[in-house]
């Protein structure tokens, strides 16, 4: 361990394989009532030189191995634009196998960013930017205090895409909780189909330092969850979006393409919801709104 990260660390499933470094502490934004990655922590944008200290740190002799770079904390998009490229320029010089960078976008970092400076960054190697949506439903969006409504979210990636940014967008099964769990399914399947972002992959609403939002909705069963998540395949209709659902929170593991993969993934779906049905522990009854998803 050449340096000591500010915890808690989190970084997309995808980025797995990714040398991380934290060049903002905590989110920008850090408003959304669902969320409880951030709330222990201050936001600050960390200096130059105690990041370029830490790339620096890196041994000679591991740096040929670094392919992927991922840059944290929660929106480290938001970070000034001449430092960002500054950054950008000193790991490029520093690891010369490098391919890839990617960072966590907020709204706030994206309505900041013009098309030109995304493409100042693409040109130095951020080529993925992983976005919360959370809900394509702009009342879910109010209850949870996004701050930003789906349209507006949806200029802001259409800027990013047009400045040759790879996105993936990310919505969460049950935020909506009972009341507007269809409404939820029904408009992010929109948002998404118009978008056709690279990648779409589904988080699941989970208890992490959230117990005051959690009693705002009625949360959802797991057989309610695998409705919902049927009711957004059912309607998603983007052209090359590659979904998934592998992020920690999930209990049920999806992977495809859409349009190739969309019967089988809504099938599986259906597999599942015939599974959770014998199983009363994992099955709650479901209220007379599921007549909604027909």
């Amino acid at each position: 361990m050449f340096f000591h990260y500010h915890e808690p660390l989190f970084r997309p499933p995808s980025e797995a394989g990714s040398l991380i470094f934290q060049i903002t502490i905590g989110c920008s934004q850090n408003r959304c009532k669902f969320c409880g990655m951030y709330k222990m922590k201050q936001f600050r944008v960390r200096s130059l030189d105690e990041i370029f200290a830490e790339i620096r740190s890196i041994p000679p002799r591991y740096r040929p191995g670094v392919r992927r770079v991922f840059l944290a904390d929660g929106d480290a998009l938001i970070y000034p634009q001449e430092g960002l490229e500054r950054i950008l320029d000193e790991l490029d010089a520093v690891f010369p196998a490098l391919t890839r960078v990617g960072a966590y976008a907020s709204p706030n970092s994206l309505d900041l960013k013009s098309g030109d400076d995304l493409a100042a960054l693409r040109a130095r190697k951020l080529r993925i930017l992983y976005y919360g949506l959370e809900s394509g439903d702009a009342e879910t969006l109010r209850l949870i205090d996004k701050g930003f409504e789906p349209d507006r979210m949806l200029e802001q990636c259409r800027k990013a895409m047009a400045a040759g940014m790879k996105l993936s967008v990310t919505a969460i099964l049950g935020l909506a909780g009972r009341e507007r769990s269809a409404e939820h399914a029904v408009a992010t399947a929109r948002w998404i189909t118009v978008l056709s972002p690279e990648y779409f992959s589904l988080l699941t609403m989970f208890q992490r330092h959230n117990d005051e939002f959690l009693k705002l909705i009625a949360p959802l069963s797991h057989g309610e969850i695998l409705l919902e998540t049927r009711a957004l395949l059912e309607r998603l209709e983007p052209r090359g979006t590659i979904l998934r659902s592998n992020h920690v929170s999930n209990f049920l593991n999806l992977a495809g393409s859409y349009p190739k993969d969309r019967q089988r993934l809504i099938d599986t779906v259906d597999a599942a919801l015939m599974e959770a049905k014998r199983d009363p522990r994992w099955y709650a009854e479901i209220p007379s709104y599921h007549e909604e998803y027909c």
